[in-house]
C-alpha cells in the first residue's frame, strides 16, 4: 500500500490511499490530536488474515477512507460505516471495506470510520466494561465524522442531505450516538445498525428521528439483548425502525457469506434504502 499526501485545509489532512486499481482518500477526522486523546501514546497495529479479516487495534488517530464511486453512477448519497470489535479493535475489513467497496459499485460514496479505541494491552477478548465509558471516543468520532463528510460533501459528490451512518456491533453503538445525539441538525439522514446499538444505559429517544434500519440474527449470542432492548426503546417512542430478524447467522457475519439468511443483509439494507429514495440520483451541490 502507497501513501501520499495531497494537502491540508484547516489542519484536516488528506492522504491517497492507493491499494490496486482503486484508490480512496483518507481523511483525518480532527485537526491535530482528537480532543480527549492527548496524552495517548498507544502504537496502532494491523494484523491481516485473521478469522475476521484484517483487524486494527489500538487507534489513536481517527480517519475516514473514502470509497467514491464512478461520478457517472453516483447517486448523490454517502453512507459512513463503522466497523465493530468491543471498542478494543476494529474489524475494519469485514465490517468496513468489503461493505465500502458494494455500496461503491452500486454509486454509493462510502466512508470507512476508524474511530478511536482502547489500547490493547492483553491477548483474548477483555471483560465485562463500562460500554459508555469507553466507547465515548467512538461516539465523539462518529459525530465528527457526519460533520466531515458534509464538510466535504461537493468535494466527494454527495448531497448534504443524503448522509448516512452505517454500524456494527460496537460500530453500532457509535451510529446510534450519531442518530440520537441532542443536536438534530447534526444527525445523520439515516442510520442502520447491524448487530449493534447502546450497550451502555438507554439514552434518550428524541421524538423526532430520521429514518432507522436494525438488523440481528436469532442465534446472536453476544448482543441480542441489547439490540432488542434498543428496537423496543424505539418502538415505545413512537418510531417505527425497520428490523430484519435472521433466523441464523451469530454475532459479527459483516460480509462473511455462511450459508445462513444474514448473508442477504446487505441486499435488504440496499432495498430499504432504495424505497427511501437514497439510491436514486440526486444533484449533489456543486
Amino acid at each position: 500500500m502507497r501513501r501520499a499526501v495531497l494537502g491540508a485545509a484547516g489542519g484536516i489532512v488528506l492522504m491517497l490511499v492507493v491499494a490496486g486499481p482503486a484508490a480512496a482518500q483518507v481523511v483525518n477526522l480532527w485537526p491535530g490530536v482528537a480532543p480527549g486523546s492527548e496524552g495517548w501514546t498507544q502504537e496502532e497495529k494491523t494484523y491481516e488474515n485473521t478469522p475476521v479479516g484484517t483487524v486494527i487495534q489500538n487507534v489513536a488517530t481517527p480517519t475516514l477512507t473514502a470509497y467514491l464511486p464512478d461520478p457517472a453512477r453516483a447517486t448523490g448519497t454517502g453512507v459512513i460505516i463503522a466497523p465493530g470489535g468491543y471498542f478494543v479493535a476494529l474489524a475494519i475489513s469485514l465490517e468496513g471495506d468489503d461493505v465500502a467497496r458494494w455500496l461503491q459499485e452500486r454509486g454509493i460514496a462510502a466512508f470507512v470510520l476508524k474511530y478511536r479505541i482502547l489500547e490493547k494491552r492483553q491477548e483474548g477478548v477483555p471483560g465485562p466494561m463500562n460500554m459508555d465509558s469507553v466507547g465515548r471516543y467512538g461516539m465523539a468520532d462518529g459525530i465528527q465524522a457526519v460533520k466531515v463528510v458534509r464538510r466535504h460533501a461537493a468535494e466527494w459528490g454527495v448531497s448534504p442531505d443524503r448522509v448516512g451512518v452505517l454500524g456494527f456491533s460496537a460500530g453500532g453503538m457509535v451510529a446510534g450516538a450519531t442518530l440520537l445525539q441532542a443536536d438534530s441538525a447534526a444527525r445523520p439522514n439515516f442510520a442502520a445498525m447491524i448487530y449493534g446499538g447502546p450497550f451502555g444505559a438507554m439514552p434518550d429517544i428524541p421524538p423526532a428521528l430520521p429514518p432507522i434500519f436494525m438488523a440481528w440474527a436469532q442465534d446472536d449470542a453476544v448482543a441480542l439483548a441489547p439490540v432488542v432492548r434498543f428496537y423496543d426503546a424505539l418502538r415505545s417512542a413512537g418510531h417505527r425502525p425497520e428490523a430484519h430478524i435472521f433466523s441464523a447467522g451469530g454475532h459479527g457475519f459483516g460480509m462473511r457469506r455462511q450459508g445462513t439468511s444474514s448473508d442477504r443483509w446487505i441486499d435488504a439494507f440496499y432495498g430499504w434504502m432504495e424505497t427511501g429514495g437514497f439510491t436514486r440520483a440526486a444533484n449533489p451541490p456543486r
